[in-house]
């Protein structure tokens, strides 16, 4: 296969947005800033697009499956995994902030502290208990669901309508061909819109270090540090040791889904890379039916970034202002964090929304000490997203190999190849000639 050249590949073309994106936004802080739009509206693009490709998918792998019941083992394995995982990153949280000790010495008093900060985060608080969180997955109207743009109604609809086609004879095969041939509509303009991921990189890069800047972090770098480095183990210890005893390679996989990780980070924003995560999944051998579910899953339930940053940020908080929690008081706040954690999902900003949601039922914590750590947030929101996403990769591999819905010749054969940017190039070239199938 001839070699491509390097500044073809995505994942080339949106490190160097990044690098010219954090330039712009340092040199000339205003024009940065204002460059917000463009990583918005590609944001906004991509979003247009998970709602339909998420139904395609899960329709199109749910009614080829031969054993229906296979859905329903498949989900609650999904949900087993999701919550040990989430357990041990909120416990990998406590630790990184109990060793490091970032809050230790600033002796913050909370009088002093600016309560109005958490105002608009609590507007959106009552929504995230459990039980309204759960009647929220069910959408108004069928087609509601679509326009909200939100992935469990989504799923929902998706699981409902698979389980339909399977049991309406030929009208039900119609009407599975019709959406897989929608599919491949959709992925091919997916195709298109992704070429615009160094833009929206760009602009959204610009925009954080230009509005906020590197001198924001002052005296909170440690804090960042601490974040960076908790989640740095979680996913080259935990994440690596899930990946060995599965019988492959946890780098391998990053690396074979560097591109997607880039626009994460250029983005701050997980959402952008669903449905390109699902054709790559698939190319990895995974079933289409388990990785349909399973990721999608992931991204409401599995935020395992966020669960990092929950007890991290409150712990800090503890510390900054000299507050002394025992550990039945920690014990009982990761209880609270297993619920909003997920409660959470959906929500713009929901790293931060949960934390307020954690705060306001812990009534040895003060709701204000969100202020402590709303200006440097954003600088967070990047090691969330990546840490969440890499998590939700690795776990729809695993469930695929449970499920033995994962052929593990093709996902050696895969991870093991160096030349897969051309191919992808290659797709992308077919894309403009009118070549490219899915």
């Amino acid at each position: 296969m001839k070699k491509q050249a390097i500044y073809k590949a995505l994942y080339f073309q949106v490190l160097v947005a990044v690098a010219i994106g954090i330039a712009v936004g340092h040199f000339w802080p205003e024009f940065g800033a204002s460059l917000k739009p463009l990583g918005d509206a590609f944001v906004k693009l991509v979003k247009m697009m998970i709602a339909p490709v998420v139904f395609c998918t899960i329709v199109s792998g749910i009614s080829s499956l031969s054993d229906s019941r296979q859905v329903g083992k498949t989900m609650l394995k999904s949900m087993g995994i999701f919550y040990v995982l989430t357990l041990i990153a909120l416990l990998v949280g406590w630790g990184a902030v109990d060793l490091i000790g970032p809050g230790v010495g600033l002796h913050i008093d909370p009088a002093h502290l600016d309560p109005s900060v958490v105002t608009k985060y609590t507007k959106t608080e009552g929504s995230l208990g459990f039980v309204p969180f759960l009647l929220h997955i069910i959408p108004s109207a069928f087609f509601g669901a679509f326009a909200e743009g939100e992935v469990l109604p989504v799923l929902l609809l998706a699981i409902l309508v698979g389980f339909g086609i399977t049991r309406a004879g030929q009208a039900g095969e119609m009407a599975k061909n019709s959406i897989e041939s929608f599919s491949s509509v959709l992925f091919s303009v997916f195709g298109f819109i992704m070429r615009l991921a160094p833009l929206g990189a760009f602009g959204a890069m610009a925009f954080t270090v230009g509005k906020y800047g590197v001198g924001s972090i002052g005296s909170l770098g440690m804090l960042i540090v601490t974040f960076y480095v908790a989640c740095g183990f979680f996913v080259m210890v935990v994440l690596g040791t899930l990946a060995r005893m599965h019988g492959f390679s946890l780098w391998k996989l990053l690396r074979y889904v560097r591109e997607e990780l880039l626009v994460v980070l250029g983005t701050s924003s997980s959402e952008p890379v669903l449905p390109r995560l699902l054709e790559k999944l698939q190319k990895l051998g995974c079933k289409k039916g388990v990785v349909g579910l399973v990721l999608p899953m992931g991204y409401s339930f599995n935020l395992d970034g966020t669960a990092i940053y929950l007890t991290l940020a409150s712990l800090f908080i503890a510390q900054a202002c000299d507050i002394h929690l025992s550990t039945w008081q920690i014990i009982s706040m990761l209880g609270v964090m297993l619920l909003t954690s997920k409660g959470a999902a959906g929500v713009t900003g929901s790293g931060f929304v949960a934390l307020v949601a954690t705060l306001t039922v812990m009534p040895d914590l003060p709701v204000a000490g969100v202020a402590i750590i709303v200006g440097i947030d954003r600088f967070m929101s990047e090691a969330r997203a990546l840490t969440s996403t890499m998590s939700n990769v690795v776990v729809s591999v695993v469930v695929s190999i449970w499920e033995g819905a994962c052929d593990r010749e093709i996902l050696m054969a895969e991870l093991d190849r160096t030349d897969f940017d051309n191919e992808i190039i290659q797709e992308g070239n077919a894309l403009e000639t009118g070549r490219h199938t899915v």
